[in-house]
């Protein structure tokens, strides 16, 4: 009897810590495919939306794709082993402002003439649940996102990647 109360109550502490809310996540981004590419991620929940801040550098100047994927994986070289775009409710790939498009779409983020790029943006994502972002990566591509090519908007290698981790 002992046991079966002390695993029920086990089972009640993981599903309340698994069911916490969690209101800000980050990732790292390091280099890949040869790049110097690196940088910071941020997303905090605003309401009912997340807001992305984004300071990248060592980019070469102008628009390039800026994306989530699937996996929280970037241990390849070439960080395939991120996975594809996460995309939880099999959309086409998109624009993030457009109306059909994968859930890690966020567009593009632009490099100025020194290789910095800056991203502060708001919209529909999730830190929690079954759609959450957090455990996926946020990867930045070597060419600018078509915003329509399915599945990755024509954007090239994955020159840098960080995995979404929760925290304060």
């Amino acid at each position: 009897m002992k046991t079966i109360i002390l695993t029920a109550m086990f089972c009640v502490l993981a599903c309340l810590a698994q069911a916490q809310e969690v209101n800000k996540a980050t990732a790292q981004l390091e280099s890949k495919s040869n790049s110097k590419v690196t940088g910071t991620v941020t997303f905090t929940k605003v309401g009912d939306d997340v807001k992305v801040v984004a300071d990248i550098q060592n980019l070469t100047p102008g628009k390039h794709g800026f994306h989530i994927h699937d996996k929280g994986d970037c241990s390849a070289p070439d960080a395939a082993s991120a996975g594809p775009h996460f995309n939880p409710t099999q959309k086409h790939h998109g624009g993030p402002d457009t109306m059909d498009h994968h859930a890690g779409d966020l567009g593009n983020i632009t490099a100025d003439a020194s290789g910095k790029a800056h991203l502060d943006w708001k919209g529909k994502l999730s830190l929690t649940g079954t759609d959450s972002i957090v455990g996926k990566s946020v990867v930045v591509h070597e060419k600018e996102d078509d915003l329509k090519t399915d599945p990755s908007g024509n954007s090239g290698a994955r020159i840098a990647c960080g995995a979404i981790v929760a925290g304060e």
